[in-house]
This record gives C-alpha cells, structure tokens and sequence, in this order.
C-alpha cells in the first residue's frame, strides 16, 4: 500500500506507469524495482506525508546532488551554503545551520548524523525520498524536521553497465562508470565510479582566481545474497573525497541592495574524506519481517577560511574534524493480512568526534588552537501499532524512547606567532544525558478508490549538546528542542489515476529551537529560543495527459517565526520571521519522451522552473531575499545504446542570493549558480 500511496502524495516524481504489485516501485523506463522503507506496515495503514523523486525525474531533470531538490518537494530547502563543509536541511522551517541536522538523513538505510555528509552525488541512484513532519517515534534523534531516504540500485533487480562523460560550461567535466550484474537468482554485486572537475564560477578579486574550483571522486561496492527464499543480505560500502575552494561571500550593501564583489587575500577550501559501510540481513516469511541494519562511517575533514573576507589580514580559520559512528539497529513487525499491523525495533549508536580550530590573527600575531572531543552513546526503543477499525478507517499509536549520553573535553591556547609563547587559556570536561518519550497518533481513512484522508499528531525531538565555539560561560551548551506537529491531508486520484493530488495542512508548535549566531573571529554559537511555530501547506499534482508526458506542480509555503526569543536585553527578535525559511517554494516540471521517432529509438524533452522566496537570512530580519525563480531544461537522443543529452540550468541568468549571514555589524551574502549548460554521452550495455 505505500507504493499506491506515493502515487497519490507523489506529484513530482515523474512517475511512469505502475504495476498493480503493491510491495515494488516500478520504473517502467529502466525496468527496475525500488525497495521502499522498511520501516512501513504491510498493509500500510499509517499515513506519511511523503514526496519520492524517483530515477526517471533525476535523470530527466538533471538533478545531481540534494541540493537540487530545493522546491521540487513542497517545504523542501537545502541552501548553498558555499561548500560542503555544512550541507544545512529545512523541511516546514524546521532545520538548523550546524551542529547536527534537524532532518534524519539516510543511504540505504545507513544514518548520516553529520551534515557535512549530506551532499552526495545522486547521478546514479534509484530514488529519493523525503518524509515531512516528525519522524521521531520510528527513527529517533534528529528527525524533528522529518527525513531523507536516498536509495541505490539492486542489481538483482536492475542489470546495466553504463560509462558516461558530460561537459559544461566553468571548465565542468564529469567521467562516470558503474556495472549492475546478476551472477546467478541468489547473488548479485554492484560496482560504480565518478570523477568530477569545476574550474569555479566565483573570482576573488584581490587574488585574481576562482573561489569555487572543485575535484572530487567518488567509489561504491555493492554485494547482493539471498542464501535462501526469506533470507536477503547486502554489503554497501562507499568511499568519497572532494577537494574544493570555497566560501564566495561578499559584503552586502542593505542601503543600495547590492552585493559586493568578493574580495579577500587569503584562499579557502574545504576537504573532505567520507568512507560508509552498511550491512543489512533481513528475513521474511508470511508472519513477521526482521530486518537488522549495522552501519559504520567515518569522516576525515579539514577547512581553511578566511573569516573575515576583507583584504585585511585579520582571522583565518583552521577547523579539522575527525568522526567515527558506529551504529546497530533491530526491526521486527509484522507481515500478514491482519487487520493488526505492528513494528518493534532497538538502536543503538556509538558516535566519536574529534576537532581541532585554530583561529590565527596574523595582523596581531597570535594563534588560538582549540581542541575538543565529544563522544556520544545513544539507545532506544521503539514500537508502533496500527488497527484497521472498519474498512478503511484506520487508526496508529507509536512511541519511542530515546537515551543520549554525552560529553565533552574542551582545550584552548593562545600562541604568539612572534615570540613562539604559549599560553593556557582555559579547558573543561562537561557531561550531559537526554531522556525523552516522542509518541505519534494517527488516523486516516483509505477509500476502495485509494483516495486517503488522514489527520495526525506527531511529537519532535533533537537533543542538546555542546558549542565548540563560544565567548561566555552560559553558550558552553545548549538544551534539546522539541515540537508537536498537527496535520490533515488529503491524496485524490482523478481521471483514471492519470492525475493525482495532494494537500497538506500542517500547524507546528516549537519550543525551545536550537538556533544559530556567528560571533567575529569565533564561530558559530548554537543557542536555544523560547518558543517559536511553524504552519502551512503543501500541495502537489501529477497529470499524464497523454501517453509519454508527465506534468508536476509542487507547492509549498510556510510561516515560520519567534514567539519568544529574547537573545539579549537589547535583542529581542520574538515576532519575527525565522532565518533560512522560504515562504514560498514553486516547483512546476514536465517531460515528454517520444518512443520511437524516425530513426532514434527515444527522445525526451524536459523543462523545470523552480521558484523561491521570501527568505530572511538573519534573525533580525533585515537582509532577505525576494522570491526569485530558475529555468532548466534537458533534451535526450538515444539510438541504441548510445544516449546524447544537452542540458542548461537557470537559463535566464536570474540574479539572486543562494545564502546569507552576519558576522558582527556587518551582513554578508553569496550569489546564486549563474546560467550553466553542458552536454554529456553515456553508453548502455
């Protein structure tokens, strides 16, 4: 039933016509089958306000990285945040710029706590999935915004082998290969690379370079066994590196509105290495499914940037970051025809960070090197049970308990770069532990003509922590936030199921929200508001009007702000908007694939405009963006194996800010990607 119900809420997946086989996602263009979310009922009687971008609609409108998914989900926003170092996530104006994300994040079912871990390549993945709303009783810590499923092919389901090489305008190139082979019906194995090289698309005036180049590659190895007809196991690992200029901030001119050229005398970057390993074994027969998920992933990162981006030597900014999590996961329900459905799990994560910053003022000559660790211990239980009452009335009862057990070791020094003197300035050792129940009610009504009414209250929650950067005694750390989310909703399919729809409401009261400030010369500083809400819409259809075309409209708007945030005597920002929120997101997306013409065997022609706004970028709401809007568009030859595609990004050269910030009295701002285009060929076989 989840399948049924992701073409109803789904209206910009791109989908193309579905069998009637309720346990697969099928994409009839690659002949492939998408395994859904384990954590869902057979019988699905839970509702989930879900949007999946699947295969077809990345591949057709050219959508590489996470990114790109901004406004093509209603209320979904992933800003540029001007390198990966922090890849920030905002579902419904729930999101947060650092220090762990508001938005669980998941590959294959292998959880990334750490943000800077959240821009992947999704050149060759199967689907994407986003779940709003708070997903806590299920999936535990840091889902209070909701999540983001990312999953890769099966190659005992999808066989190919395909190379490809694009090129695009900023010296872009891009060489990708990857191979999906069955051995036998019990094994399969897959196996995938890319590389990726960008000039840049920023000059820093002062040194006469780009800002922004880029190298990265990327590997994965899959290892697919079904020792037996219930039993199916599967080994993914992945191993990524990037090296990239970063940071094309500029000063921004509130009075005239304008945006500076960037100008700084020292060169950023960031650096980062990610290995991922996944094991996952699950059995099922016609009563129970077992599925059990170890997951392991380190990250190795370093970043160097000009923190006050003048021409003047003032800070630069060492930041090395060392991270081990170690994770292990049980999940139980049940898999009959029963009018009960249920599902029990266990998690358990051993989560190791390690970091050193080093804010170096070269005009006073000195250096301030801090190190800290922070290792967390996480447990928790679980159990939801869904009763079909009549018919299709069904109703759902979750909760959850989550333990967080956490601390920190703090060093800080200050050297004089002259002299070689050290000086010890201050060191700690803090321990803090989190208790919390986050229960979840839900009813819904599923008519024979899969229509779905639902209505649910759900509960959020995201623990504290510790700030590695801070000036007083009290921003040493910061308390968990937690939020009730009140939602209807409704999915409708007319004309046959040739379109469907979708309306969300949602109302969400937040207490307590973790929200972020940069201080000059120190960092980001994570603190707590009072109180704050956020409530809205989401509305999404899908048409196939004729055999081959597939139109989307997705809709989102949210009002998010401070009830009660008193920052200091002097700031008091309650009643305003919250910062990185668009009020609006607009996603409007078509593609038409001709099969066969003359003497090719398919043609596709695809276009997208994205629209967002109004953002604010700081909490007192002065600087902000107007709701701006982008043009892409792709076509795609193919002639047996071979495919030649021509794409373009923001064809209209549209002028906006990607992301903004202040740092002391001064507002800072980065310019959007301008117009972009390349070309690629890919074989088959």
């Amino acid at each position: 039933m989840l399948n049924e119900l992701l073409l109803l809420s789904l209206a910009m997946s791109g989908t193309p016509d579905i069998p009637n086989d309720s346990s697969t996602f099928r994409s009839v263009s690659m002949d492939e089958v998408v395994v859904n979310d384990f954590k869902q009922n057979q019988k699905n009687l839970t509702p989930v306000s879900v949007s999946r971008a699947d295969v077809r609609m990345l591949q057709t409108q050219q959508i590489l990285s996470p990114k790109e998914l901004t406004a093509v989900m209603p209320n979904f926003y992933m800003p540029d945040y001007g390198s990966r170092a922090n890849t920030p996530v905002f579902v419904r104006g729930i999101g947060t710029k650092v220090k762990g994300s508001s938005v669980g994040y998941y590959v294959d079912g292998v959880p990334h706590f750490e943000s800077s871990a959240f821009d992947i390549d999704l050149s060759d993945v199967a689907a994407v999935d986003v779940f709003r709303g708070p997903q806590g009783t299920l999936y535990g810590r840091n889902a209070i915004g909701g999540i983001v499923n990312v999953y890769t092919h099966n190659p005992l389901e999808y066989q190919n082998t395909r190379v490809k090489l694009g090129y695009g305008r900023f010296n872009d190139f891009t060489a990708q290969a990857s191979n999906y082979t069955k051995l036998s019906d019990s094994f399969g194995f897959s196996v995938a690379g890319s590389y990726h090289h960008n000039d840049g698309m920023f000059n820093n005036a002062h040194l006469g370079e780009k800002v922004d180049d880029i190298d990265e590659g990327e590997g994965r190895l899959g290892l697919y066994w079904k020792p037996s007809q219930q039993w199916m196991l599967r080994l993914n690992t992945t191993l990524a590196y990037s090296d990239q200029g970063g940071y094309p901030y500029a000063p921004y001119d509130v009075e005239n509105d304008k945006v500076e050229e960037i100008s700084y005398n020292r060169y950023s970057l960031f650096r980062r290495l990610i290995s991922t390993t996944g094991f996952n074994a699950r059995y099922e027969n016609e009563k129970i499914s077992f599925n059990s998920q170890t997951s392991y992933q380190y990250i190795k990162t370093h970043m160097g940037i000009d923190q006050d981006f003048t021409i003047a030597d003032k800070y630069f900014v060492d930041n090395d970051y060392h991270q081990n999590m170690l994770s292990q996961e049980f999940t139980l329900k049940s898999n009959s025809d029963s009018r009960y459905q249920w599902i029990v799990g266990a998690f358990g994560m051993l989560f190791g960070s390690n970091q050193f910053i080093q804010n170096t003022m070269h005009s006073a000559g000195m250096a301030t090197p801090t190190d800290y660790s922070i290792p967390t211990e996480s447990f928790a239980l679980y159990h939801q049970s869904s009763y079909n009452i009549w018919r299709g009335l069904s109703a759902t009862v979750g909760l959850r308990f989550d333990y967080d057990h956490a601390k920190t070791n703090y060093n800080r020094e200050s050297l004089n770069l002259k002299t070689g003197e050290w000086k010890h300035l201050a060191d700690h050792e803090s321990k803090a532990n989190f208790r919390q129940f986050t229960p979840k009610f839900t009813l819904q009504y599923l008519t024979t003509e899969n229509n779905l009414y639902y209505a649910s209250i759900t509960r959020g929650y995201k623990p504290g922590g510790f700030n590695n950067s801070f000036k007083e005694d009290h921003e040493r750390s910061y308390e968990p936030e937690y939020s009730w989310n009140y939602e209807v909703g409704a999915r409708v399919n007319f004309l046959d199921g040739r379109l469907f729809t979708e309306l969300d409401l949602f109302y969400i009261d937040w207490r307590h929200m973790q929200t972020t400030y940069t201080i000059p010369g120190v960092g980001n500083v994570m603190t707590n508001a009072g109180h704050t809400d956020s409530k809205g819409l989401e509305l999404s259809l899908g048409y196939r009007p004729v055999k081959g075309m597939q139109l989307n409209l997705s809709y989102g708007y949210t009002h998010a702000r401070y009830l009660d945030y008193h920052k200091s005597q002097k700031e008091d920002y309650s009643g305003h908007r919250l910062p990185m929120v668009p009020n609006h997101t607009l996603a409007l997306n078509g593609s038409y694939t001709i099969l066969p013409t003359g003497w090719l065997d398919k043609v596709v022609f695809s276009a997208g405009m994205t629209g967002i706004g109004r953002i604010y970028w700081v909490d007192d709401n002065v600087v902000s963006q107007n709701f701006y809007a982008l043009l892409n568009a792709k076509v795609s030859l193919t002639k047996g194996i071979f495919t030649w595609e021509v794409w373009g990004k923001n064809l209209t050269n549209t002028d906006y800010i990607a992301y903004g910030f202040k740092s002391g009295a001064t507002n800072y701002a980065q310019k959007g990607k301008p117009l972009t285009f390349g070309t690629s060929v890919a074989v088959n076989f």
